[in-house]
């Protein structure tokens, strides 16, 4: 998906649910910091959108863009209407933020979770295809080890889980020297 496709989809699912802001919280939130993501971390076709003034709308987005709707055979992707405890994030998600408004979105306001913490969500769903993106974001420098080191910290979740998934930053990160990337591109 690319970054004029999350914009179309932020306008359409923000008529729909009568919305002005959507959360973005899966893989396709990494379009808010770095709107020129590479290829190889941008292979979904749908969105992850919360509608937080009307957190029960989310079947409504599904219902209308959703997977196998005339718009994802229309357009080739799709929005997935979730809610807020869909994902796993470290304390202080809200704070960090990244948003998208333009023209394109006519006026809906997209905020996407941070890279670190959408890495910890990838990290702790642990699905192959979310570990296969944590790859690619680590292998493209688009995210720093120490931050998600600390953010790991301050979410919650078991102390074998956390385990887990220090691990799976450890190998992603392996070799790793400068750190990576802190932050990205403003809009």
């Amino acid at each position: 998906m690319r970054r004029d496709e999350l914009e179309h989809l932020l306008r359409a699912a923000g008529a729909i649910a009568d919305e002005d802001t959507l959360i973005v919280i899966g893989s396709q939130a990494i379009l808010g910091t770095y709107p020129e993501a590479p290829a190889d971390v941008l292979k979904s076709i749908e969105a992850d959108l919360i509608p937080p003034r009307h957190p029960e709308r989310w079947n409504l987005i599904d219902g209308v863009i959703g997977e196998g709707s005339p718009f994802h055979e229309t357009f080739g992707y799709y929005a997935d209407g979730v809610e807020e405890t869909t994902a796993k994030l470290p304390e202080g998600w809200k704070e960090r933020l990244v948003a998208i408004c333009n023209d394109n979105t006519r006026g809906v306001r997209g905020l996407c979770v941070e890279v670190h913490d959408l890495l910890l969500s990838k990290y702790y769903a642990g699905r192959p295809k979310d570990l296969v993106f944590t790859r690619a974001l680590a292998a493209a420098g688009l995210a720093n080890r120490t931050t998600l080191i600390e953010r790991l910290a301050v979410t919650e979740m078991t102390d074998d889980m956390r385990a887990i998934i220090a691990a799976r930053i450890e190998r992603d990160f392996a070799g790793e020297e400068t750190g990576g990337a802190q932050t990205g591109p403003n809009d």
